[in-house]
């Protein structure tokens, strides 16, 4: 037993199965499906993460009907062509100890894709019931119907438990098929399915009872649920408690994996992948109610779960049994065996941002991590290559990209030295932890600047590169990452009316009192959090963006939170507009699509956060003087956090 988390390092007996530890990867959808069937990617990503030291994996939802097609990438359990991908998943995460499950799922009216030709689909509910997310009009299923998607869940929990897996996992959790039959809101049957608490149960139990009788004792099943969706038209905590308590005196369940939210509404899916607005462990208080009317069955939880040092006190306080810390594992998949070995400080914590894991699910690519780009790419990087010949190469620019190309080449036996001319590396990431909500985004600085130290990187502060010293510096291999510096539109200056820039501002530059506009062309977090950050400092706020609303190249969940943030604080927004100039006291905005003016008057201050220009200067020079150099990240064009990495990783392996 570990000294440090004894309890998160004991074993967890869930029905027929013994978790080797109480550290647990959700089911979590990873785009790494073909055709519905697993992939090798996929089978590379969990192998992964066992290899890591984790307990439990449950692979993501599996289709149990034809009709639970919710995305097109869907990973499908309808027939027995599921069985070999799954063996190869079993049989690759059981090497490494960690025990695995698999999710049944059918999402009912959550349909987030059109047909492969285009066309909307016809989903299906047990009432026709829209809902407002996806703008979903579902038809009412048939009584012939249930009985058919019934004999579905238990048709693919037998195909798991005939491919090896340890157990599997009914999806009841955030509006899902069996949550609208729970919920009075969503059904409105008047058949043996709907009006009573006790026939709206009928369906999630029929479904427990028709795997169970499948599988047996063989396997463990279990039952994911959200002890309340945060919507007012959702399923309320009581309803779902009593669900629980109802599976729990049936027999039928191993364990109940708690979370929070729903697909259905904005605010309520928020709670899906809660972003770094949210505390760590919020959803403990409901699983603490889930473990009173369960009878001693195991519960696991879910809601940010980053750190060991927090699965560790909640186990201890008997607030769950086992702790979800999914994330935690997309960006750190050695994260349990770090933790065993007393390392954590090694251990690269998620920042809950959001961008590379469910922002590239929504986007229909692969899921991976800013701080991490090996993830979900683990067939090209999941091992570090050794360097045939061993060679001096110089990175310039301590920022994201140049941090992760140095970690990069030196792990691969160069030796590597990074000059960065500022006091600290961290690039720009120094600069958005400042902003309100931001703050645990620097953590993408802190953890790049740990695996530079564990490397063995020497790192050189408060050094400028030019020419002269790239020439005297004597590199086999040069990487220039540079980054950017703020890019400023050209407008028309008709009087003194301060125009700032967003470094400005954050680096402690403040407007004069009164009302100030920011100006926003991209979209993202910066503009969101110029506009709170002077709210914050007391002045009147217009955010004035260049889309259809603020935050629209952000993941939705980290968008609405950001939304709900402008809202809260009463700043003002005005969508489709350009900044065109300023004189003394008023500002010249542009409407997008129609070409009239939009004037701000009485105004103290205009703020730009108008992207970024590319810092290229030395790699042009560079490259001119016949001196091999290759750019990574901003300063080859701007874009995040995540390129920039993803780009150190690429060139840094390919040296």
């Amino acid at each position: 037993m570990n000294a440090s988390f004894p309890n998160l390092f004991s074993p967890l007996h869930i029905g027929p199965v013994t978790l080797p530890n109480r550290i647990v990867s959700s089911a979590h959808d990873t785009v790494m499906t073909q055709a519905g069937q697993v992939t090798d990617q996929l089978v590379a990503y969990h192998t992964a993460r066992a290899a890591g030291g984790v307990g439990l994996i449950v692979i993501q939802a599996a289709g149990v009907h034809e009709s639970a097609r919710y995305t097109s990438h869907v990973l499908m359990a309808s027939d027995d062509s599921c069985i070999d991908g799954y063996r190869r998943i079993a049989e690759a995460v059981h090497e490494h100890g960690t025990r695995v499950f698999g999710q049944l799922f059918h999402p009912g009216r959550e349909v987030m894709d059109r047909r492969a030709d285009g066309s909307a689909q016809a989903p299906v509910a047990p009432s026709p019931v829209p809902q407002e997310r996806f703008h979903v009009m579902p038809r009412q299923l048939r009584t012939e119907e249930i009985t058919d998607i019934v004999h579905g869940y238990a048709a693919a929990a037998t195909r798991l438990a005939d491919a090896g897996l340890d157990g599997v996992e009914i999806v009841a959790s955030h509006g899902y098929l069996p949550a609208q039959f729970l919920n009075p809101h969503a059904n409105l049957r008047a058949d043996a399915y709907g009006g009573s608490p006790e026939n709206r149960a009928r369906f999630v139990r029929d479904v427990a009872e028709a795997v169970r009788t499948a599988v047996g004792e063989r396997v463990a099943v279990g039952l994911r649920l959200s002890i309340g969706e945060h919507d007012p038209a959702g399923l309320d905590k009581a309803t779902a408690l009593d669900a629980c308590a109802r599976l729990a005196a049936d027999g039928v369940l191993d364990y109940v994996s708690v979370t929070v939210g729903t697909s259905a509404s904005l605010a309520g899916s928020d709670h899906i992948v809660p972003d770094m607005t949210w505390s760590s462990g919020y959803v403990v208080p409901e699983a603490r109610e889930v473990r009173e009317v369960v009878r001693g069955l195991p519960v696991l939880v879910a809601g940010r779960i980053n750190q060991p040092q927090e699965a560790e006190r909640i186990l201890a306080a008997g607030d769950a049994d086992a702790c979800i810390m999914t994330r935690a594992l997309i960006s750190d998949p050695t994260m349990p065996s770090l933790a065993r070995e007393g390392r954590t400080e090694d251990i690269r914590a998620c920042i809950g941002c959001n961008q590379a894991c469910i922002g590239h699910f929504h986007l229909g690519y692969p899921i991976s991590c800013i701080q991490r780009p090996e993830t979900g790419r683990e067939l090209e990087y999941g091992a570090v290559r050794r360097a045939a010949r061993v060679k001096n190469v110089l990175v310039i620019g301590g920022g994201p990209a140049g941090m992760k190309a140095a970690v990069i080449a030196a792990q691969r036996g160069h030796r590597v030295r990074l000059v960065e001319a500022g006091a600290r590396c961290g690039g720009q990431v120094l600069l958005a932890q400042e902003l309100p909500g931001r703050a645990e985004f620097g953590g993408a600085a802190t953890n790049l600047r740990r695996e530079l130290d564990q490397a063995g990187v020497d790192v050189i502060l408060r050094q400028p590169a030019d020419l002269a010293f790239v020439e005297g510096a004597r590199a086999d291999s040069v990487i220039v990452a540079t980054g950017a510096t703020p890019y400023r539109p050209d407008l028309e200056i008709g009087g003194g009316l301060p125009v700032l820039d967003a470094w400005q501002v954050i680096g402690g530059e403040r407007p004069p009192p009164g009302l100030v506009v920011v100006t926003d062309w991209r979209g993202d977090w910066i503009g969101i959090g110029l506009a709170r950050m002077l709210a914050i400092a007391r002045h009147r706020v217009v955010l004035a963006v260049n889309g259809h609303g603020p935050g629209e190249f952000l993941q939705q969940y980290v968008r609405d939170q950001a939304v709900a943030a402008l809202v809260t604080a009463g700043i003002t927004v005005l969508p489709l507009v350009r900044p065109y100039g300023v004189d003394d006291d008023s500002i010249y905005l542009q409407h997008t699509l129609t070409g009239e003016p939009v004037i701000v008057d009485e105004a103290s201050a205009l703020v730009l956060a108008y992207g970024h220009t590319a810092r290229r200067g030395l790699l042009e020079e560079l490259l001119a003087r016949g001196i091999p150099a290759t750019g990574i990240g901003d300063c080859v064009t701007p874009r995040t956090v995540e390129e920039a990495v993803l780009e150190g990783l690429e060139t840094a392996s390919s040296l």
